[in-house]
């Protein structure tokens, strides 16, 4: 859905992901690994690491690098 970001501050490398209806649904991804592949291929790995909200949200977080921007409204792998 978008970048995690606060008021004057967009941090890059949580991403804030819409799994599920309810948060219930949501609870059980949470933990998994989560995987962005760009149009040239490349994977960008990270982990689901909590619900954001109540309606099936969920926070993930990519530790080695961020998503571009241009990963915005795209599909992300829930392994």
């Amino acid at each position: 859905m978008h970048f995690r970001q606060g008021r004057h501050h967009v941090n890059s490398k949580q991403m804030i992901l819409k799994v599920a209806d309810t948060a219930e649904e949501a609870q059980k991804v949470v933990g998994k690994k989560a995987v962005w592949t760009s149009p040239a291929g490349k994977k960008i790995t990270g982990t689901v690491s909590a619900l954001h909200g109540r309606k099936g949200n969920v926070r993930s977080i990519f530790a080695n690098e961020g998503l571009p921007g241009q990963s915005l409204g795209t599909k992300i792998q829930i392994e």
